[in-house]
């Protein structure tokens, strides 16, 4: 099978309408993203974070959406990574969702600014336990001369916090949160005649327009 033959048609896929829309880009978010979840997608709060470089060369990874309100879109990084490094010389990105089972995808653009230290601390405090030695552990986006160096590093982070001794949050491992200009909803449509509607961020709020597919 050729790359080419993988094309989806897109049948049955409903339409999206100005008037399905909710006044508030994020009221409109939460709806989709219960509706991934009620699909059973497998993270469906995974999303492509792009940043640009010092450089001006363009990066992008998967990372995990981990809190959604009318403030923005949360995630938690390292603060010494080579995303956060990104950040910090150009502090704005793109999103991307997709969710292949419902033909749809969300793009968001705007600004982005640390996540505050009580607000990053309170997250940090739900995290499994393993999860926090991993992230003392792990020097984000270093150069590792192998695996066992990876794990050495995790073990010693375990010896240093036994099982009853609480992990503070690292100082160097925080949040950030994405807060949009732009946020498109797309959805996919026989023909390739998708339905792309956008909320545009102004002076009065909120406006919504139609894109070309």
């Amino acid at each position: 099978m050729s790359i080419s033959d993988l094309r989806q048609s897109y049948e049955n896929a409903p339409r999206l309408n100005r008037s399905d829309l909710a006044d508030s880009p994020f009221d409109q978010f939460q709806a989709w993203f219960q509706q991934a979840i009620d699909a059973k997608i497998m993270e469906p709060n995974a999303m492509t974070l792009a940043t640009v470089g010092p450089d001006g060369t363009p990066d992008a990874r998967v990372v995990l959406l981990k809190d959604a309100d009318k403030r923005g879109f949360n995630f938690y990084t390292n603060y010494l990574s080579a995303k956060a490094n990104q950040i910090s010389h150009a502090p704005t990105v793109s999103l991307v969702f997709y969710w292949d089972v419902l033909f749809r995808q969300v793009r968001i653009r705007g600004a982005i600014t640390k996540v505050d230290r009580a607000e990053a601390d309170a997250y940090w405090q739900t995290r499994p336990r393993a999860s926090q030695l991993g992230a003392i552990a792990s020097h984000q986006s270093a150069v590792l001369e192998n695996r066992a160096e990876l794990e050495a590093a995790f073990e010693g982070a375990a010896q240093r916090f036994p099982d009853n001794q609480p992990i503070p949050l690292p100082d160097d491992w925080g949040g950030y949160r994405v807060i949009p200009s732009t946020i498109e909803f797309w959805q996919g449509q026989r023909s390739r005649l998708h339905d792309r509607l956008v909320y545009v961020r102004d002076a009065e709020g909120w406006q919504v327009k139609r894109l070309a597919p």
